[in-house]
């Protein structure tokens, strides 16, 4: 339930000499939970993708969220994380890939996009 106490993974994370990490999972309230308190005890910096976490009942999960949070780390969205990661819309590189996961799973903002492709910047 802690894969922070599993050595190889643990040392897989140690390998990498970065300090902040991006959590989700399943079971919130244990298997995400776990790892992140002891990687914040262990002065990580730790950010939990809240909506791309589950836990058994939306209840624990919205109760698992909070014990993180007041334990220092810091919750986020999917969203969040995608467009942090794409910085902004003239980064052509990942423009395509990263318009097409919100067009697909981003409600009104993937709507937005996909009719300023379509009308505003028609190709």
């Amino acid at each position: 339930m802690n894969v922070w106490e599993d050595e190889a993974a643990r040392s897989a994370i140690l390998k990498t000499g970065r300090r902040r990490l991006i959590v989700s999972g399943l079971l919130t309230e244990a298997c995400v939970t776990f790892p992140v308190l002891s990687a914040l005890a262990e002065g990580f910096d730790v950010f939990v993708v809240g909506d791309a976490c589950g836990g058994l009942t939306p209840v624990s999960h919205d109760l698992a969220l909070p014990r993180m949070e007041a334990a220092g780390a810091r919750v986020t969205s999917w969203i969040q994380v995608l467009l942090e990661l794409q910085r902004d819309w003239t980064r052509r590189a990942t423009y395509d890939q990263a318009r097409a996961i919100v067009e697909a799973h981003g409600g009104g903002y993937g709507i937005g996009l996909a009719y300023a492709r379509d009308m505003i910047h028609p190709a």
